[in-house]
């Protein structure tokens, strides 16, 4: 991984694991703190994957997530190393399943606490696990098919 690539990859852990502290501490008490009509800070401790699917299953979802990382880095090595959509892509779905694996193997559980209405409640992980698969997939829209 090129230094400036790495260097990205800490920064999101540690933006993540900050923005996860800090909901754990000033969230966890009050539950949510309305900001703007459509958007609030709401602490929940999510067991499952997206959309509440899958709760209760946290060793199978850290079993998968950890699999996809596995997989994701195997390819990674084999795109073009200036596609920098692939490259970056790949590097913020890293970084958002590693923090949300952090979370699953330490406590049990994933801290959500971005709420947009009308929408599950998500983290700074699951937003770059978001942009980076669309990424991904912008990349790969040109990437011949492999038999």
């Amino acid at each position: 991984m090129r230094p400036l690539r790495a260097t990205a990859l800490v920064a999101l852990l540690a933006l993540d694991r900050a923005t996860k502290i800090w909901a754990a501490a000033s969230l966890k008490t009050v539950g949510t703190i309305a900001l703007i009509p459509f958007f609030d800070l709401t602490y929940v401790e999510n067991t499952g994957a997206a959309f509440g699917m899958g709760r209760g299953a946290n060793k199978l979802l850290t079993a998968v997530s950890v699999g996809l990382v596995i997989a994701l880095q195997v390819m990674r090595r084999r795109w073009p190393k200036d596609d920098r959509w692939l490259q970056w892509g790949a590097l913020l779905v890293t970084a958002g399943a590693v923090g949300n694996i952090y979370d699953r193997l330490a406590f049990g559980y994933v801290v959500d606490f971005l709420h947009i209405h009308h929408w599950p409640v998500f983290n700074m992980a699951d937003s770059c696990i978001s942009i980076g698969a669309v990424m991904l997939a912008w990349g790969m829209k040109d990437e011949p098919a492999k038999p």
